[in-house]
């Protein structure tokens, strides 16, 4: 009996990202350096990329507009981190760092800006930095910084943000990501919704695409090692370590299952970026791609 041809996901647009290369620094010497990230991810068979950090790859538009199209490449998206709960006081200071991602990734043609909250705990060192759960107020400085911040990017620049829930932030939980949405202007304010992450703290990607699915801008598509996931959330394990302990892996090796989420991101009928991340800063130079070639057949017999 023959098998069911996959169905074919032609509103999703598949990338990749520095990350996947153990890029998470402007400049860290146990990264690539960028020529050779942006020779692999085009050899592995991708087309679209981010930005990664700011200054990781050149930041004149011009330059990297010929470094990018020589080897087929476009961008899809910066990124920025923000600690918008925090109030009107960092206004000035949070615009400074999103206007000169935003100027270089409108430069490049890019549509999007992704936005990661502050993290409440040190990465390195598992110290509180703040308190885990916002107050009222910090809740309702989050919601309208964040709505000022996409009305400012679109007014600015033509970009549309997607906030990212992420591990060891104010915005990583079921609970916390549906109160964020509840919370902000659905004409103003998208989700990058990070498969990883998301099952990292709990959540079901496919569940929360099909209740919210208007308010999914972007994805980035990443699995998690539920064994190592179990580890380190029984022992409080921050982010970063835990990344380096290999809780994020090679689809289709975790968690979520990927053809869900692709399909149910289809059903929304919109065009969607879906871009590949797979954390493992810092990792040996000649790993990331085989991997990415591996991924990227993999999304390929996913309909992609």
């Amino acid at each position: 009996m023959a098998s069911t041809p996959h169905p074919v996901l032609d509103r999703i647009r598949i990338g990749s990202a520095p990350d996947s290369w153990g890029v998470w620094f402007a400049d860290d010497p146990l990264q690539v350096p960028w020529r050779r990230f942006l020779d692999e991810v085009a050899e592995a068979g991708y087309e679209w990329i981010e930005l990664g950090p700011y200054g990781y790859l050149p930041t004149d538009p011009g330059r990297l507009r010929e470094e990018t199209a020589r080897r087929g490449l476009r961008v899809s998206a910066g990124t920025v981190f923000t600690a918008l709960h925090r109030g009107p006081a960092v206004w000035d200071e949070t615009w400074a760092q999103v206007s000169r991602v935003a100027s270089l990734a409108r430069g490049m043609g890019a549509g999007h800006l992704v936005v990661i909250p502050a993290f409440w705990r040190d990465d390195r060192t598992a110290e509180p930095l703040e308190d885990r759960e916002l107050t009222a107020v910090q809740w309702r400085h989050l919601a309208t910084g964040t709505e000022r911040l996409a009305r400012a990017v679109r007014e600015e620049y033509g970009l549309e943000i997607a906030v990212h829930p992420h591990a060891d932030t104010h915005i990583d939980t079921e609970e916390h990501v549906t109160r964020f949405l509840d919370a902000t202007d659905a004409g103003l304010v998208n989700l990058c919704l990070d498969t990883g992450h998301y099952a990292y703290c709990g959540g079901d990607s496919v569940r929360l695409i099909e209740t919210y699915g208007e308010r999914i801008g972007y994805l980035h598509l990443k699995q998690v090692d539920p064994a190592v996931l179990a580890e380190v959330t029984e022992r409080g394990t921050p982010f970063g370590p835990a990344v380096r302990q290999g809780v994020m892996c090679e689809p289709p090796l975790g968690t979520p299952a990927l053809e869900p989420v692709l399909s149910a991101a289809q059903r929304l009928g919109v065009d969607l970026f879906a871009i590949v991340e797979q954390d493992m800063y810092p990792c040996p130079p000649d790993r990331p791609l085989p991997i990415a070639r591996r991924t990227r057949a993999f999304l390929r017999s996913c309909g992609t």
